[in-house]
């Protein structure tokens, strides 16, 4: 059984959203590549397209749109996806995986290309913090 979580950005708003596809839904994506637009109605978002920008396997592996294929390979990288260098002219050998959706994708990232009638804060409500939850990045407090 495939199941896939699609984080869906919207350029307009800068938000992204997350859609869990399973079986039919994810079907669709599998054998895409990155790079590849495609109808999003299969995931519950009428009359928008996606653009695919990316994803990653179980493992955490990202996937490069330049590397043909479906497999993983360990390249030898300079820059990029899946290698940010520290110094000049430091190259890493890395895993990767190449650009088209297999079954061992967990996620997928797209971004929103065309808009439907009904807008996505509409679709996806937005979920509201609990009174004890704290914003990330607030200053904990310390024990005497």
């Amino acid at each position: 059984m495939v199941e896939l979580k699609v984080v869906v950005s919207d350029p307009k708003t800068g938000r992204a959203y997350n859609v869990d596809a399973s079986t039919g839904a994810a079907g669709s994506i599998v054998g895409k590549k990155i790079g590849d637009e495609l109808d999003a109605g299969p995931l519950g978002l009428a009359g928008y397209k996606i653009l695919i920008t990316g994803g990653t396997d179980q493992t955490g592996i990202p996937a490069r749109k330049s590397l043909p294929g479906a497999g993983r390979r360990r390249l030898l990288l300079a820059e990029g996806v899946g290698f940010h260098p520290v110094m000049e002219g430091e190259r890493k050998r890395k895993m990767i995986r190449a650009h088209e959706i297999t079954l061992e994708f967990v996620q997928v990232n797209a971004r929103v290309t065309a808009y439907g009638d009904k807008p996505l804060d509409e679709i996806f409500p937005k979920v509201e913090r609990a009174e004890g939850e704290e914003k990330k990045g607030k200053a904990k407090k310390v024990r005497k």
